[in-house]
């Protein structure tokens, strides 16, 4: 399936900004399943700078500077991106202590490159909370996997889908007291239990295709930002978990970053001089063209 993604972002200031520097993330990337056709980005005003370069996780991002005054700042991201469908090999069955032992004691081959996963990261620390919580999907002996899919499921069953209940900063522990959140909580959640038990789990950020219901057009925009889990299995590779909707993910998951949170790859992010006040508006929609 091919999709055709519209992503704008619009910031508006009580008082002109006169300068400001970003980076975004907004490209998607090309993995195993999925290969980003074209991408193209437009702002307005036009960047007195502009660089487009590859992050730490291999990640497209993309740095620009505005230096004019501006009440008014838009992002505009228009990508089509082919998507396979997400069926694969089974992943060799491999019980969770051995994976962690691994992880610490591996020091070459796959298992290094994804030794970073295993470590604390600012909004998915290790915790003795998150590692409680996390315990009952890991008795001694179970495939990793099976663990893994267990404890997607208790957070899709255990805590409840509220939007605007959490705010980027909401941390795991508050997520835990409270029994809601967004995708974004949900996967820091699955995130910091995984590391707890001494895995390799990575944050992955993208977009989730909805459909409307029958009958009814597809309203623009009506398309969000969403979140998921990656989950390392030695000699195999990573398998994603979507812990807000309690499925592994699929041809309607398209993904554009992956890093060890959201900090690493928020879609937008910056410094600016000035402006005060501001207000933000985020409009994704998603359409299938093929």
């Amino acid at each position: 399936m091919i999709y055709r993604v519209r992503h704008s972002t619009v910031y508006a200031y009580t008082e002109p900004v006169p300068l400001c520097h970003n980076v975004v993330c907004l490209r998607p990337r090309d993995t195993e399943r999925q290969r980003c056709l074209r991408h193209a980005l437009q702002i307005t005003p036009e960047p007195a700078a502009w660089r487009e370069r590859s992050d730490f996780f291999a990640n497209a991002v993309a740095d620009f500077s505005l230096q004019e005054p501006h009440t008014r700042m838009e992002i505009v991201a228009e990508s089509e991106v082919e998507v396979q469908s997400a069926d694969a090999p089974p992943a060799p069955k491999i019980a969770w202590e051995n994976v962690a032992d691994r992880l610490a004691g591996d020091a070459g081959g796959d298992c290094f490159n994804a030794r970073p996963f295993t470590f604390d990261s600012p909004q998915s620390p290790r915790s003795e909370a998150a590692r409680d919580y996390a315990r009952p999907s890991f008795p001694p002996g179970r495939d990793v996997v099976e663990a893994a899919d267990d404890l997607m499921h208790r957070i899709y069953d255990d805590f409840d889908y509220v939007p605007g209940s959490t705010a980027v900063g909401t941390t795991v522990l508050e997520v835990l007291e409270r029994r809601r959140g967004v995708c974004q909580d949900f996967a820091h959640l699955m995130l910091a239990g995984l590391r707890s038990m001494g895995l390799a789990a990575r944050y992955v950020s993208g977009y989730l295709v909805t459909r409307p219901p029958p009958g009814e057009d597809k309203l623009v925009g009506c398309d969000a930002s969403h979140a998921w889990a990656g989950l390392f299995v030695p000699d195999f590779g990573w398998i994603d978990f979507d812990p807000t909707n309690d499925v592994r993910p699929s041809h309607k998951h398209i993904t554009v970053a992956v890093a060890r949170d959201y900090d690493d790859v928020a879609p937008v992010r910056g410094v600016i001089l000035g402006g005060r006040q501001h207000a933000l508006r985020v409009s994704v929609d998603v359409r299938p063209i093929d």
